[in-house]
């Protein structure tokens, strides 16, 4: 269940998921982000898309899985301003932009950013 109480169901458990059949990863934002980083499928997930250099889209706190995936190093990224230091610790460089793209990571602030950051994402997707 969301923040604002959006109760959604998964289709698909994430040992159910072959990272090798999919194009893209988006991590959702809000609070999920901190239990999506415990689970070890899913940074996997993230990895290998990382290593395939496929679309890996993040927004608001979605950060904090990249951060445990450990994928972050030298990358220009934005997040939600609250977890900048998070962010810059993890070696990442942060701009407070609306949308930042580095390759194939592109990263957004929060809700308001929407437009530019799908904008962006379908860019690096349709490459």
């Amino acid at each position: 269940m969301g923040k604002y109480g959006v109760l959604i169901i998964s289709d698909l458990a994430f040992t159910d998921i072959d990272p090798n059949e999919y194009d893209a990863i988006l991590v959702p934002g809000g609070w999920s982000p901190d239990l999506l980083r415990r689970s070890g499928d899913v940074l996997d997930m993230v990895r290998t898309m990382n290593e395939q250099q496929k679309p890996i889209g993040q927004i608001c706190h979605a950060g904090w899985v990249l951060i445990s995936a450990k994928i972050l190093q030298g990358k220009k990224v934005t997040s939600t301003p609250g977890i900048k230091d998070d962010m810059t610790n993890a070696g990442a460089i942060w701009l407070d932009e609306a949308v930042v793209v580095d390759g194939h990571l592109i990263s957004s602030r929060r809700p308001p950013d929407l437009p530019d950051y799908m904008r962006e994402f379908i860019k690096v997707l349709s490459k």
